[in-house]
């Protein structure tokens, strides 16, 4: 369940409150010092974003002109294998 954050007009504190995504944003909430319910705001935060695990890099995105040195030259025909040569017994 998302944790949201609100804060009391009055005083400025913060609170967070878990919520469903269905639920409706809160207007009122009880202080949790003295319990005397207060007007709140609900405020908005920056989402953090963690990648995990392997194949994520700084470099992955960015500029819309990426040029590779992979594709950018076309790959060698493989040298062709030396022939076998039979032993002497």
């Amino acid at each position: 369940m998302p944790t949201y954050v609100y804060k009391f007009i009055d005083s400025g504190e913060t609170i967070e409150v878990q919520q469903a995504f269905s639920d409706e944003p809160l207007t009122e909430i009880a202080h949790p010092v003295d319990g005397v319910v207060k007007p709140v705001k609900k405020v908005f935060t920056p989402v953090g974003v963690s990648f995990k695990g392997g194949g994520f890099y700084k470099t992955d995105s960015g500029s819309s002109s990426k040029t590779s040195s992979t594709a950018a030259t076309p790959a060698a025909p493989a040298a062709p294998a030396a022939p076998a040569t039979p032993s002497a017994d």
